[in-house]
């Protein structure tokens, strides 16, 4: 399995498989993301998507989304706070409280 040092958790952890995305944003991330904070971003994606009530298939929604995949991990807020840990996870993925 290989690993990186992620730039959004700040430590070595498992990489992706293949560059989720084409072009050279998605090299940045395939290069630069863990598999974990590849995850937290997908959450994050739904969360925009249902709050602006984007539709995909528009190139303005895609563009959007672009850019805040891109912050998201290479933005100046981009890293997680030191000693953040995930919330604990149910073997069926939800949260536990």
């Amino acid at each position: 399995m290989r690993t990186v040092q992620c730039v959004k958790l700040g430590r070595e952890l498992p990489g992706l498989d293949n560059p989720p995305i084409k072009g050279e944003l998605g090299q940045r991330i395939f290069d630069n993301v863990s598999v974990q904070a590849w995850e937290m971003w997908r959450e994050q994606a739904t969360i925009l998507i249902n709050h602006y009530g984007l539709t995909m298939a528009d190139p303005r929604a895609q563009e959007f989304m672009m850019m805040q995949m891109e912050s998201f991990f290479f933005g100046e807020e981009a890293t997680m706070p030191e000693g953040w840990t995930p919330p604990a996870q149910t073997s069926k993925g939800q949260r536990k409280k």
